[in-house]
């Protein structure tokens, strides 16, 4: 069975700010590119159950009508002017057959997004585990011109009544945030039959308003601060060679630690500052120790949902911002009080042009003679943030007995030399470190989460954090 639906128009576009920055990256890590593919796993609530497949298809369908980001696909070769084609009514001209798999490819016109009216997507019924199911639906790079950037898979019982809906987004379409206003959506959908409130706007309105006036003084303003910061970073963080790879150079630590999260929440309260602001200072401190730099530049992911019409939108609105921070000869708190500033310049600078990223990056890399590009950025994708100061200490270290250190994943490409995931796990605070391997060896890969979360167990009860204001 397939998930058939029929949508009120039609169009192209150039891609948005969001869809340019994920192309960029798919582009440099492909053929690993799958790297990027995530999902999400809901639970049929029980006051919408039974659920056959038939009618979650229909429902589904539905969930692909009102986003339009899950109907918009790549094409090579079209217009990537600045205005923007839209068709409407169920007549509309259909997309134009366009080649399979674009990512990897370097050089040529940049693809168009091209939002088709109708089609249907196939769907995969399962008895299978919903997590084992939504890694093997993730497992595969979407084919980003020919195939619809969702895929869809049903658990069901052995009545066939669906227990599970698994839904893996393609990175152009949605990020995190865009994927849980969608599992929220489905779940209406589910219990209701419909969502309330205006439908939110789509990669195409996103586009039409980034070239317009107020778009284009938002991009100037970040263009500015990333030209001003570029000048004074150190070129690259992880700027030296240091080993011969073992197996694929790519790989991923991930520490789970119960201690970690009640420090980090001990310091946020303290300080009067976020979980992830502390996360960001520490995890800067640390960088800077294991380079030999004073100054450390991190690109956090920004989800970019400040304005109000975007804040329900499905689409991919996440950028790199630009986080800079003077760490050489200060103390952790003395640290942690600059962090606050710099984070919030950082939140603005995301939002920005990748063009012009790209041609003040070429004109800067020129002036200094060599390339200009931190390859070490920071992702905090969890959605909730806890702060509590009431923790003590012989509780926290005594958590640190049950941290736990894991390998989860190897690979031939990445567009970055370090990345670091914060998620919110179980066991704890889960922070996921992605590494190559030549710049970063493993035993320096776990050395440092173990270190991250020493310095941080310390600080929350050895440092003299002092609040601001």
């Amino acid at each position: 069975m397939d998930i058939r639906f029929s949508g009120s128009r039609s169009g192209t576009a150039p891609l948005t700010w969001g869809q340019r920055a994920i192309w960029d990256a798919i582009r440099k890590t492909a053929p690993d590119d799958h790297y990027f593919n995530f999902g999400r796993v809901l639970a049929v609530p029980r006051r919408a159950r039974p659920l056959t497949v038939a009618r979650a298809a229909e429902v589904l369908g539905v969930l692909v009508e009102r986003h339009e980001s899950l109907r918009t696909r790549l094409s090579a070769g079209l217009s990537t002017g600045l205005e923007t084609s839209v068709g409407t009514g169920p007549g509309a001209a259909p997309s134009p057959r366009v080649p399979a798999q674009t990512g990897g490819q370097d050089g040529g016109a940049e693809p168009a997004q091209v939002l088709g009216t109708a089609g249907s997507i196939p769907l995969t019924v399962s008895r299978d585990d919903p997590e084992r199911l939504m890694e093997e639906l993730s497992a595969t790079p979407f084919d980003y011109a020919g195939e619809w950037p969702l895929r869809v898979g049903l658990v069901v019982a052995e009545d066939e009544t669906v227990t599970h809906i698994v839904l893996v987004f393609c990175h152009l379409a949605a990020d995190g945030l865009g994927a849980e206003v969608a599992i929220t959506d489905l779940r209406l959908l589910l219990l209701r039959g419909a969502v309330p409130g205006p439908t939110p706007p789509s990669p195409l309105d996103l586009a039409r308003w980034q070239r317009s006036e107020p778009g284009l003084r938002v991009a100037r303003l970040a263009a500015e601060h990333w030209e001003r910061e570029y000048r004074r970073i150190p070129p690259t963080m992880f700027d030296r060679r240091v080993a011969a790879p073992e197996g694929p150079p790519i790989w991923r630590a991930q520490l789970v630690s119960r201690a970690l999260d009640l420090a980090v929440q001990r310091i946020a309260a303290v300080y009067g500052t976020s979980t992830s602001t502390v996360l960001l200072a520490a995890s800067s401190v640390l960088v800077c120790a294991v380079t030999g730099h004073e100054v450390c530049a991190m690109l956090p992911i920004v989800g970019n949902r400040f304005r109000q019409d975007a804040a329900q939108a499905v689409t991919t609105l996440s950028q790199e911002g630009l986080f800079v921070l003077d760490v050489g000869g200060r103390s952790f708190a003395e640290v942690l009080r600059a962090a606050k500033p710099a984070a919030l310049r950082a939140y603005r600078s995301a939002y920005h042009d990748p063009g012009d990223r790209d041609r003040l990056t070429e004109r800067v890399s020129r002036e200094r003679g060599t390339r200009v590009h931190p390859y070490c950025c920071f992702n905090d994708m969890r959605f909730i943030d806890r702060v509590d100061a009431s923790h003590d200490e012989r509780t926290v270290r005594l958590a640190m007995e049950e941290t736990t250190l894991t390998w989860p994943l190897s690979q031939d490409q990445l567009n970055c030399r370090f990345c670091l995931h914060v998620t919110g796990e179980g066991g704890g605070l889960g922070v996921s470190l992605t590494a190559d391997t030549r710049y970063l060896p493993k035993e320096a890969m776990e050395r440092y989460l173990r270190d991250l979360e020493s310095l941080l167990v310390e600080a929350a009860f050895h440092e003299t954090l002092e609040p601001v204001g």
